[in-house]
């Protein structure tokens, strides 16, 4: 570690700078978007101190605003995540992470990995007690007035139980409650249509269990939803397994993609379609806006003793702002202490009811 500027006051953000597809220019300029915004936000910095120096000093922005912790390594895309819980603790992964646990910074951001990032967080922040799996939400563009829905699990793991996803409706309806200022979020149950008697054994079980809890929980269990309502207006938070909800996004990024390829193509077809683009301007800029994926860049890690917010890979410095912003947010409103203490409780109720029903057995 270096010199110590003044961070009195500042929520601090853990930044691991190198794992990111485009390197740490692109993470500086990305942090430096987020200091020009926000004069309440200050950065511990970690990965190849040198390198890192020559690029904060080229941001006048950051001048005080940033702490370096020099790391000699770097977790690739290519590392498997048991390799990098074993070997990783001179990466730049594993010392931003243990910023957050040391209590010297409110959240951690990367670019990098995800499995091992995950791997990495559960290791060195540990899962919240009563807590399973971890789950990763996102935000997704949508209908709500908000302009998003939360949805998870999306890829922490494929699996996922009846108990699981009871957890994963807590945890987005804290998420929602605390990132998106809803007081009453809507929960929605993924399934292959709405009817009760449809899906999987563990989807009915996880039905009854969420609908039990709704009330003690805060928030309103709207039943069944289907692919469509993802996007939809229908529920705040969309819960789900792991593979499905990786699926889900996967296939929701192609098909924004092939939306946008599809138009250009539309608008170049005659010099008439393009003289339409040009007078469309206007309005097509307002759709790139609200659909543009970098404004809601990043994953939040549920679950942990910690806020880990995972930044897509290939991320610009928009994305990268993003991802800054959603941990700050998430920071400011203690988040991570209401979940703790919302799992906590969640689980003292369970184990009550458990031993209610075995009571009157």
């Amino acid at each position: 570690m270096t010199d110590q500027p003044t961070q009195t006051g500042r929520i601090i953000i853990s930044v691991d700078a190198m794992g990111g597809d485009s390197g740490p220019a692109v993470v500086v300029a990305g942090i430096a978007k987020s200091a020009d915004k926000n004069p309440k936000i200050g950065f511990i910095l970690h990965g190849q101190e040198q390198e890192l120096r020559k690029l904060v000093a080229k941001r006048r922005v950051l001048d005080g605003r940033v702490v370096f912790r020099d790391c000699p390594d770097v977790v690739t895309m290519e590392d498997k995540p048991s390799q990098v819980v074993r070997s990783g603790k001179n990466t730049s992964m594993w010392s931003a992470l243990e910023a957050v646990r040391a209590g010297e910074a409110h959240g951690a951001v990367s670019c990098g990995n995800t499995g091992a990032l995950m791997a990495m967080s559960m290791l060195r922040l540990r899962k919240l007690p009563g807590v399973n799996r971890p789950a990763i939400a996102i935000l997704w563009p949508s209908r709500n007035p908000h302009g998003f829905n939360v949805m998870l699990d999306v890829g922490a793991d494929v699996r996922a139980d009846a108990k699981d996803l009871l957890q994963y409706a807590l945890m987005g309806a804290s998420y929602a409650r605390n990132g998106m200022a809803l007081s009453r979020p809507r929960i929605g149950l993924l399934n292959v249509g709405t009817e009760e008697h449809k899906g999987r054994a563990e989807l009915k079980e996880a039905h009854a269990m969420i609908s039990d809890f709704a009330d003690q929980a805060n928030f309103e269990f709207v039943g069944f939803v289907e692919g469509s309502d993802i996007p939809g207006d229908k529920a705040d938070v969309i819960v789900t397994d792991g593979f499905t909800g990786n699926v889900a996004i996967k296939t929701g990024e192609g098909t924004a993609n092939l939306i946008g390829d599809l138009l250009r193509e539309a608008f170049k077809y005659s010099p008439l379609s393009r003289l339409a683009s040009i007078l469309a301007i206007t309005s097509l800029n307002r759709l790139k806006k609200r659909i543009d994926p970098r404004r809601v860049n990043g994953g939040v890690f549920l679950g942990l003793n910690g806020t880990v917010v995972k930044s897509h890979g290939g991320a610009d410095p928009t994305g990268v702002s993003a991802a800054v912003k959603l941990a700050f947010t998430l920071a400011e409103s203690g988040f991570a202490e209401k979940l703790a203490a919302r799992v906590a409780s969640t689980a003292a109720l369970a184990q009550d009811a458990a031993h209610s029903v075995s009571q009157s057995e």
